[in-house]
């Protein structure tokens, strides 16, 4: 990521940003939380990119340079711990699972940052509690660093309803399916399926946000039917897409 900015405190605030719209890549010296109200937001690291619609968050620790990018019109709450404070230990980016608690805490949170009165203390608190109690959410997309894998990662980015197999893949880039295998547990530590899958949620989330109905999306992103793509989302985030239209 070129032209990395270094701002030492993670603000606490709201903000709105357009479809499309986006923070460069930066970092902060301070943990951060970073929710999206509204739409979809994802955060890319040279490790990946996570992508948490609006029940989940992104835990960015400290010192991680990233970026953040809205899918539809995005309703970002931010907000910054000291590195001190990592309730749940975490050394890198992760997703957590927001209940209705936790999100009315972050949005209140996050709507009075000026205020320095006891309320907000014992809020912040409650808060923390919160995170510590917050499921993690298997959600990371990794970002291949193997040259064989990126080709291949690449063409499925590309279009993600593309069914070949590992083997058929490995022909167009010159490579056997037993090699992209071992590629894929240790470069991306998951099977090809596995990312395959992650990639398709991945991208019906920004397809959802942009208001496509659940029928394309389904198709756009590789499965055979709504019905199956249904099942999966479900699975993975708890309730079915319908809810992920914009609002």
């Amino acid at each position: 990521m070129p032209e990395i900015r270094h701002d030492p405190v993670a603000p606490t605030r709201v903000g709105l940003l357009p479809p499309g719209g986006g923070i460069d890549a930066h970092r902060h010296d301070d943990h951060q939380i970073a929710y999206a109200a509204r739409g979809v937001l994802s955060i890319t690291t040279d490790a990946g990119c996570w992508v948490a619609p609006g029940n989940r968050a992104v835990w960015i620790p400290a010192g991680t340079v990233h970026a953040h990018r809205a899918h539809g019109a995005l309703e970002l709450h931010l907000v910054g711990l000291p590195a001190t404070d990592n309730p749940l230990a975490l050394d890198r980016p992760t997703v957590l699972a927001v209940g209705p608690l936790l999100r009315e805490l972050i949005v209140a949170y996050t709507r009075t940052p000026a205020d320095r009165g006891p309320e907000r203390a014992r809020l912040r608190a409650v808060l923390l509690d919160q995170l510590r109690a917050s499921p993690r959410q298997p959600l990371h997309l990794p970002t291949p660093t193997a040259p064989l894998l990126r080709a291949v990662c690449a063409l499925l980015d590309a279009d993600p309803a593309d069914r070949r197999t590992l083997a058929e893949l490995g022909r167009a880039v010159g490579a056997g399916e037993r090699t992209l295998s071992r590629l894929f547990r240790a470069d991306l530590g998951m099977t090809f399926p596995q990312w395959r899958t992650q990639l398709r949620l991945h991208q019906a989330l920004v397809l959802l946000a942009e208001g496509l109905p659940v029928t394309t999306v389904a198709h756009r992103c590789g499965w055979s039917s709504a019905s199956a793509f249904i099942d999966v989302f479900r699975r993975a985030f708890g309730h079915t897409p319908g809810g992920h239209a914009p609002r």
